[in-house]
């Protein structure tokens, strides 16, 4: 081979090493820091947090409606949530009026030690007298009653949640 040949080989195989680096960067500055959420204008520039000040980023698409009707009245509103599988299995939590956090981080109300859950996770939050669990643009995903979901989602009682190799379910 020529000179020039093997000087654009390693060429390309400089460029192509510096993309692997730069993507691994950034799948471990999302999984450290969360997904980017849109944030407050900058003078027309991207905040930290991601999104622009001119292009806010679309919500989250609404799950099936199959998903989010509510259960019988008896059944409606779950007061615990239990991990039933999982290092942590057996623990449960009281749902009151403050969201439950669930990830690695230890600001987290759940700490889940698990190489699958990213640093926030996912979300319970109280919305207009029903819990709705949101995942935080997690990398794994968060599966509910077999599927993954693809957005907002009401809790019924029974509903099992599962974050990498943690299970939980809501209880009355």
């Amino acid at each position: 081979m020529s000179e020039f040949t093997v000087t654009v080989f390693r060429l390309a195989f400089f460029v192509i090493l510096w993309l692997f680096v730069l993507g691994v960067a950034g799948v471990l500055r999302r999984d450290i820091f969360g997904p980017r959420r849109a944030g407050a204008k900058r003078g027309g520039r991207k905040s930290r947090r991601g999104g622009s000040a001119s292009a806010p980023t679309p919500p989250p698409t609404p799950a099936p409606a199959s998903r989010q009707a509510p259960a019988p009245a008896a059944h409606a509103h779950p007061g615990t949530i239990r991990v039933t599988d999982g290092p942590l299995a057996g623990q449960s939590l009281m749902l009151s009026g403050a969201p439950v956090t669930f990830g690695r981080a230890p600001d987290n109300t759940i700490v889940i030690n698990d190489d699958f859950a990213s640093s926030h996770h996912a979300r319970i939050s109280a919305k207009n007298g029903a819990w709705l669990l949101e995942d935080l643009g997690s990398t794994n995903g968060t599966i509910v009653d077999g599927s993954r979901m693809t957005g907002p989602i009401q809790l019924r009682i029974g509903t099992r949640i599962t974050i990498g190799h943690t299970t939980l379910e809501t209880q009355s």
